[in-house]
Formats: structure tokens, C-alpha cells, sequence
């Protein structure tokens, strides 16, 4: 007797309880509803989504699992996440490190890198970014900076600390004049901003480090350029320490207003006391 023979009339297998439950795992309704509890839990109602779960960590690992393994669009996936949520939430109680805690953050990229990649061709490209990474990295890691990413010729990182921002900028800066690609010795521009990013899974978001990547962008000519957040967070007596003195920035005349930066939003070029070819240049252009 075959297969079909030996079922039952009438069994309709997408009934009865599997049938049920498969029903109301799948119900929009149900969905809708734990993903309004959700937000009542402590910890980010949207962990899960591929920006939440980037980075190391338990939860993050456990989530990504469950998106790869859990039916999407499913009240199992939603209390499955929910539960995840909680225990990021929990661990990063323990850990000390509440959401949105005060962060400095430091934008790095070279002068004259496209220009010089344009004709130097890839190979050599390749051996600047290699070598770049080689002595500006350790100043920035050592330290107990953490570096969130890498794009090309240019670096973010976060510190906890502006003070141990500011001094790993300074030795970074002065490491790339060891660099020398086919007679090409890059340049380092640095931005640093202190203030409460929002930190994603690996990654850092929001006002403020729209802010950073800003600072750097007024550092055209290779210098290195804080914030007021910065500054003011800065003894006094470290600046003897770091061997630099702040200068305010003046808006350019005739320069376009910069985009996604407040009016009232303060800028210093940190020079270093120890005069410097590049120091000499730097004076021409407030």
C-alpha cells in the first residue's frame, strides 16, 4: 500500500494545533503587538537590525543566528530578539558603559591622497596605505583607543578620553613623517570632537560624529583642528605636557558656510610649540 493509500481521508496536516500555532506565529497582529512591547524593554527595540548586531558580543552573536535561522516577519523571531535585547541591555549595565556615554572621537585622512594615488597607480597606493597603517595604527591602539573603521587613506576612532585623543593624534601625526612612497611623505590631517555618540553594534552614529568628520574637514592643510567640547574638557596644565598651543579658528572670508555645522560652533588649531616647517606654513591662514 502506498503512501497516499495509508493517510487518512480527509487529513489536512495545515490544521490542528501545529496548524494553530504556525497561524498565530505568522499573525500581522500578533507580530505588531510584541513589537510594541518590545519598546517597553529595556535596551534598543530595533536590536537585530544589521546595524545592532555588527561588533562582537554575545547578543550580537546570538542575534545574528536567530536572523539567519528565524523566520522573518514571525512572533517567534520578535520574542526570540526581544530576549536578546533585555541581555545586551543587561550586559552593558554591568559593563559600566551606559548608551550615549561621552566619547571623543578623532577623524584622520592624508593630504594630497587622491591626487597622488591618481598617478601613482595602485601598487604604490597600496604600499602608502600599508605603511600608513603601520606606524599612525599603534599610537591610536596603544593608548586605549579603539578604531571603529577604515576608509582608504583616512581613519575614525573613539577614545574615552580627549586628553589621550588629542596626545595619540599629535604622535600619529608625527609618525607619518617617517612615511616615504616613492618620494611622496603624506601629510595627516586630524578632527577630534568629544561628545555622545550613539554607538551601534561596531559602529559610532549620530550629531556628533557628523560633527568630528566636520573639525577635519577645516584641517585642509594638514593640522590638527579640535573642537571647543574638546578643548574645554582639556586641563590646562596638559597642554605643557602635550607641547601644543590652541589657536581659535576665524571663518574664512568669503567661504561657504559649512553644512551640519552650528553657527556657534567653535574650532582651535592645536600647533605644536617646537617650530616645524609644517608649523611656519600653517601661520600664513587662520
Amino acid at each position: 500500500m502506498d503512501d497516499a493509500e495509508s493517510s487518512e481521508p480527509g487529513t489536512d496536516h495545515s490544521s490542528g494545533p501545529l496548524g494553530w500555532l504556525r497561524g498565530v506565529n505568522q499573525h500581522d497582529g500578533v507580530v505588531s503587538a510584541i513589537r510594541r512591547a518590545r519598546r517597553a524593554l529595556p535596551g534598543d527595540p530595533e536590536f537585530g537590525d544589521p546595524l545592532s548586531v555588527s561588533g562582537l558580543g554575545g547578543p550580537r552573536a546570538a542575534a545574528r543566528a536567530a536572523d539567519r535561522l528565524l523566520e522573518r516577519a514571525a512572533a517567534s523571531r520578535e520574542l526570540s530578539l526581544g530576549a536578546l535585547q533585555v541581555w545586551q541591555a543587561l550586559t552593558e549595565r554591568v559593563s559600566g558603559r551606559p548608551a550615549n556615554a561621552e566619547a571623543t572621537l578623532v577623524f584622520t585622512d592624508l593630504v594630497g591622497y587622491s591626487a597622488w594615488s591618481l598617478n601613482a597607480g595602485d601598487e604604490a597606493t597600496l604600499r602608502l596605505l600599508r605603511r600608513m597603517a603601520q606606524v599612525v595604527e599603534p599610537p591610536l591602539l596603544e593608548s586605549g583607543g579603539h578604531i571603529v573603521k577604515r576608509m582608504g587613506d583616512g581613519i575614525m576612532a573613539v577614545f574615552a578620553d580627549p586628553t589621550t585623543a588629542v596626545r595619540s593624534a599629535i604622535a600619529a601625526r608625527e609618525a607619518i613623517r617617517s612615511v616615504d612612497v616613492d618620494g611622496f611623505t603624506p601629510r595627516m590631517r586630524v578632527g577630534v570632537h568629544t561628545g555622545r555618540p550613539q554607538r551601534i553594534g561596531s559602529d559610532w552614529l549620530g550629531v556628533d560624529v557628523n560633527l568630528a568628520a566636520r573639525v577635519m574637514e577645516r584641517a585642509t592643510r594638514g593640522e590638527l583642528i579640535v573642537s571647543a567640547a574638546t578643548l574645554d574638557r582639556i586641563p590646562q596644565e596638559e597642554f605643557d605636557t602635550l607641547g601644543v598651543t590652541a589657536r581659535k579658528l576665524r571663518r574664512q572670508m568669503f567661504a561657504p558656510k559649512q553644512d551640519g555645522v552650528p553657527p556657534d560652533f567653535v574650532m582651535y588649531r592645536l600647533k605644536s610649540r617646537k617650530p616645524t616647517d609644517e608649523d611656519d606654513g600653517e601661520a600664513t591662514g587662520a
